[in-house]
């Protein structure tokens, strides 16, 4: 594969492993757990997923960046909103996640659920 489109391809998948919260390295760099991805049948970059817990952190994060403004000061439906979001790409699923969730909302637990509730008609 030619270095331009070895290039080309590692700044096209970029910004998915950005927003991810993911960190690309060298494909002789791997480990175990990473995940090598091939362009025109030669290893072009690996990239190392982050941790479930640190992931969440880096949804709040670009969350935040998106709405322009720290998550706890959102009126209560954009938190709904939020919440219904994070439920749907598995947020909760993740040991303290609701915790991590309601610190970065400004709200309690209890209220965190009250909207998982509301949303199944509970």
């Amino acid at each position: 594969m030619s270095e331009a489109g070895q290039g080309a391809f590692i700044q096209a998948v970029k910004p998915l492993v950005d927003a991810m919260g993911g960190e690309m390295v060298p494909p002789d760099e791997a480990g175990p757990d990473d995940v090598v991805l091939t362009w025109e049948g030669a290893a072009a970059v690996a990239v190392r997923l982050p941790q479930l817990a640190d992931s969440l952190d880096h949804i709040l994060a670009a969350l935040e960046r998106r709405k322009g403004m720290p998550l706890a000061e959102l009126d209560r439906k954009a938190k709904q909103e939020i919440v219904r979001g994070l439920e749907a790409r598995g947020a909760f699923a993740v040991r303290h996640g609701v915790e991590t969730v309601a610190s970065a909302l400004g709200v309690s637990r209890f209220t965190v659920y009250n909207y998982l509730n509301r949303e199944k008609g509970v």
